[in-house]
């Protein structure tokens, strides 16, 4: 041993093309023979690393043989046992041990879209479900069963309700009404035994029955979730786990279709009838993007636990690890391209766990590791987009810096509820980290004024993401592009041009009760320049020369113009005034020396607009 040649993690991980925290893990649990601990240290012996390079390297020339005795990612599948059976699964079946032991009646767990949330619930269903199959075959080879006996006598013990409102998105409060109606007649279907039990009374089966035949009103509705428990109870002899997926799904598409009030006392009705005060009740389990509670949708409910991006308990179970990745690239044999899906697919903190996004990292591997923004366009996006209409020029410069690869500061309210979504950048900043369009960069910061952190963009997905959806509201899709005539008119010096652009814009994007005050606009063409934050230093409401400036675009190189922008606003029926405003604004840049900073940089092609705004009409002077 003493002629033996020893590593270090960090040289071992650099030549096994993984991660040195992936080669810890390895080491800890025994796969790299003759490795051990020095201190705080591990030992890694030169020979066992070698033999590991060349297994790894093997693997990977195998190819296309190899890969096909490969498990599939399951991509787009939500069925625990199918993907348990028959895929790669990364094992998040802990999960159902910390719910164990934590005795919670009801939790929530809040999370962006594409983070598991359906197969999670789906896996908590098939561990917990009591049914004629051995479902136990699904576990056996996963964590949860290795626990002990405790968790394992629980498997497969209890009755089960599980509803999902992820598809439950309709125009109007009738269709949707209809389809939840539809979704509660399934679950009392799934429960034949139910039928034939001879331990319900009278008016369970007439309850029953009325469900099958869509007979029951809307008050009685409400009460579904009541009255199955308290079946199913009466039948098997034993409490009820209610299992709700996606629940503020319909809450969002009432907000975005005019029926919000109407769907808030629905679901109040509901989720109250079956999960507070409920002697049939075990335990539940939700999940969803935001915790509506400011609207009392779980009013009177006995402390129900919320778990948040901000929480560190239950982190890991909702999206991927750092190991977990490793371990799943290993297994593919594609761990040199560790890297890329950093750049790409990390950066998200769950509590203080570091998270990679699972839709787009399972669908990295699925499609021979091609980087793209997999998770774009996977849910409309008409929350962003009004979002984005109550754009001010502080949120818009904000969010220019957050493209820019920098920091915001903000006071986060995680009680966000749909009607106040736009209420100002603490809102807007708070809504982006609960969907998952931002992270925090530290732990927040608690204080008696409230909660405060720093947060930025995660990833390269999500700066794509951010072009495609927080920007594409202002691109639009009219003829000629709006967009792309505004930059091509800066880029050309042009002025009248550039009134064009903006004059089609406004006429084909923006209502009549838009144009209002100065801010609106200024936010409105802070956010049409953003695209050019590549060529250009973008900044609103800086001190310069004798005062502020409302737009300045500093030239990343030499070739291009510095530009400075000043806006006036009137009302619609003053147009006839635009003429001279706009003179003013250019007048006004120049007798305040707006351009000091940039002729002080050495940059003296500077361009002065001064732009005047009245209802949808617009006047550029330069």
């Amino acid at each position: 041993m003493s002629d033996s040649v020893y590593l270090g993690s960090k040289e071992a991980a650099e030549r096994l093309q993984m991660t040195a925290r992936r080669v810890i893990g390895l080491c800890s649990e025994g796969k790299i023979e003759g490795a051990f601990r020095e201190g705080r240290n591990w030992k890694i012996p030169e020979d066992s690393v070698q033999a590991m390079a060349a297994e790894l390297k093997a693997r990977k020339k195998c190819g296309k043989e190899k890969s096909q005795k490969l498990l599939p990612c399951a991509v787009g599948n939500t069925s625990y046992m199918e993907i348990a059976r028959d895929c790669y699964y990364v094992d998040k079946t802990l999960l159902i041990r910390d719910l164990i032991d934590d005795h919670s009646a009801v939790t929530l767990f809040t999370r962006p879209r594409r983070f598991g949330k359906t197969l999670a619930i789906n896996m908590l269903r098939t561990f917990f479900e009591k049914t004629d199959e051995d479902t136990s075959v699904y576990f056996r080879d996963k964590k949860i069963w290795k626990c002990g006996k405790r968790y394992r006598s629980l498997q497969g013990t209890y009755p089960v309700v599980f509803l999902t409102f992820k598809d439950v998105k309709f125009n109007t409060w009738k269709d949707s009404l209809e389809a939840v109606r539809l979704v509660l007649k399934d679950e009392y279907k799934r429960h034949t035994e139910l039928a034939e039990s001879d331990r319900l009374d009278a008016d369970d089966r007439d309850y029953l029955n009325r469900m099958i035949k869509g007979a029951l009103s809307e008050v009685e509705y409400t009460r579904a979730l009541l009255c199955l428990t308290r079946m199913l109870e009466k039948h098997h002899g034993s409490k009820v786990i209610i299992l709700i997926d996606e629940y503020d799904t319909l809450i969002q598409q009432g907000h975005n279709r005019g029926f919000y009030n109407e769907v808030i006392t629905f679901m109040r009705n509901f989720l109250s009838g079956g999960l507070n005060d409920n002697d049939s009740l075990a335990f539940g389990v939700l999940t969803g993007i935001l915790r509506v509670f400011k609207e009392n949708l779980f009013s009177g409910l006995n402390n129900p636990t919320v778990n948040t991006v901000l929480d560190e308990k239950y982190s890991e179970y909702f999206g991927f690890t750092g190991e977990e990745v490793d371990a799943m690239a290993a297994y593919y044999g594609c761990s040199d391209k560790l890297g890329e899906i950093r750049t790409w697919y990390d950066g998200y903190r769950f509590g203080k766990t570091e998270i990679y996004n699972p839709w787009s990292v399972t669908n990295y591997f699925n499609n021979n590791c091609q980087p793209r923004a997999y998770w774009a366009n996977t849910s409309d996006n008409e929350i962003i987009q009004e979002m984005m209409r109550g754009l001010t020029p502080e949120i818009a410069e904000e969010l220019l810096l957050l493209m820019q690869g920098k920091t915001v500061q903000a006071s986060l309210n995680m009680e966000v509820i749909y009607p106040r979504i736009s209420d100002g950048p603490d809102t807007i900043f708070s809504f982006l980290l609960i969907a998952g369009y931002l992270k925090p960069v530290h732990e927040a910061v608690e204080t008696e004024f409230g909660t405060f952190v720093e947060l930025q963009l995660p990833n390269m997905e999500i700066r794509r993401v951010y072009n495609t959806e927080i920007l594409s509201w202002l691109r639009g899709s009219m003829e000629g592009n709006a967009m792309s005539e505004i930059e091509k008119s800066l880029y050309l010096n042009d002025g009248d041009r550039l009134k064009t652009a903006l004059q089609k814009y406004m006429i084909s994007c923006i209502s009549s009760f838009d144009g209002a005050a100065e801010g609106f606009y200024h936010g409105m063409v802070l956010g049409l320049v953003a695209s050019m934050s590549s060529r250009y230093y973008i900044r609103s409401n800086r001190e310069s020369g004798n005062g502020r400036f409302d737009l300045q675009m500093e030239p990343k190189t030499r070739n291009l113009p510095g530009i400075i922008m000043e806006f006036k606003a009137a009302k619609a029926a003053e147009k006839d005034q635009l003429s001279e405003l706009a003179a003013d604004g250019l007048k006004q840049i120049s007798d305040r020396l707006y351009d000091t900073d940039m002729q002080e940089r050495g940059i003296t092609d500077i361009v002065k607009y001064g732009i005047a705004f009245a209802g949808k009409d617009v006047e550029v002077k330069m």
